[in-house]
């Protein structure tokens, strides 16, 4: 199965594309999207719907995942990372993929270990886990944790879903299942 990574900002979007064999997980591409910081907001969101658009169409994943908005100590801050999440979930849900959405916490504490660690020892454990010959940039870095943090979660949220219909509306909360 092939995850796209998704780790939304206004300026740099990051993606992660891997691909999951059992347990094995294989690394496909990664890069940003970037929209710079000029211009008006209504142009840029295009370039994110656009650019995820064309990461969906050239790698066929079979799922997507997000990293969730954080509440910034700035609300406008928050409200445009907001809106560049909502573009790239609708290129996502518009190529009709399931959608998963993972905090930075959960994404640190399945690629690290612990929720709170640094970028670099996030950056340094995606190029381990899939034996990178070097570190990715940061945002890509971050893409590539969310598909790792998918790739780990899918085959326990499959089954749970499975096993009950009723189930099947569970998502995580506080690294719990809820």
């Amino acid at each position: 199965m092939i995850i796209l990574g998704i780790d939304p900002g206004l300026r740099t979007t990051g993606f992660g594309v891997i691909e999951k064999h059992g347990t094995k997980l294989r690394y496909i591409a990664s890069g940003t999207i970037k929209t710079g910081t000029e211009g008006a907001l209504p142009p840029r969101l295009k370039v994110i719907l656009k650019g995820v658009g064309e990461i969906v169409s050239a790698y066929q994943p079979g799922c997507a995942a997000i990293e969730k908005v954080f509440v910034n100590v700035n609300p406008q801050s928050t409200l445009l990372l907001g809106q560049a999440r909502g573009a790239a979930i609708t290129a996502l849900v518009g190529a009709d993929l399931d959608v998963a959405e993972y905090t930075a916490v959960q994404v640190k504490q399945a690629v690290v270990g612990t929720g709170k660690a640094a970028k670099a020892q996030v950056q340094d454990m995606v190029a381990r886990l899939l034996k990178l010959p070097g570190l990715p940039g940061t945002d890509a870095a971050d893409a590539l944790g969310v598909a790792i943090c998918h790739a780990h979660s899918i085959d326990t949220l499959s089954m749970i879903g499975a096993l009950s219909p009723a189930t099947a509306t569970l998502r995580m909360k506080r690294s719990r299942l809820v």
